[in-house]
């Protein structure tokens, strides 16, 4: 049984530019929003804070589906992630890791929590992902 259903994204005006993240936390009948922004940034730094965030705004171990439109964040999650370990985090052609400061704390948190990874077509009106959209967007904004 899932506890906690979490919805992330990121957003970028530029690609550097000003980045937003946005989460959305849903616990039974409880939501809880959580948006920030950061400038310059890229969109997948902002993919990963979503994560990062709302992985860190758990109080406890959880059963957790979490929700992204990022193919970098899933690919790096169930596939890269590992080799990137073993091989001191490197890439296959033996270059540094991009983010590898996000790359480690996602790393530790998802240790500590039960996942179901999801991947949804962004911006296709799948309600959890448009709302945590919304979200990142309003962390841009805020943050001008």
């Amino acid at each position: 049984m899932v506890d906690v259903k979490i919805y992330t994204d990121g957003a970028c005006r530029g690609n550097p530019g000003p980045g937003g993240w946005g989460a959305l936390l849903i616990a039974g009948d409880t939501r809880k929003e959580l948006w920030g922004g950061e400038s310059p940034s890229t969109n997948n730094r902002m993919e990963l804070t979503a994560a990062i965030r709302s992985l860190e705004a758990l109080k406890r171990r959880c059963s957790v589906a979490l929700y992204t439109d990022s193919k970098y964040v899933m690919d790096g999650i169930r596939e890269w992630l590992p080799n990137w370990k073993k091989r001191g985090w490197k890439t296959a052609d033996k270059k540094p890791v991009k983010n590898q400061d996000l790359w480690q704390v996602l790393d530790a948190l998802v240790a500590g929590q039960d996942i179901e990874w999801h991947w949804v077509k962004g911006h296709a009106g799948h309600e959890g992902n448009e709302y945590a959209d919304m979200l990142a967007n309003r962390g841009i904004d805020e943050m001008l």
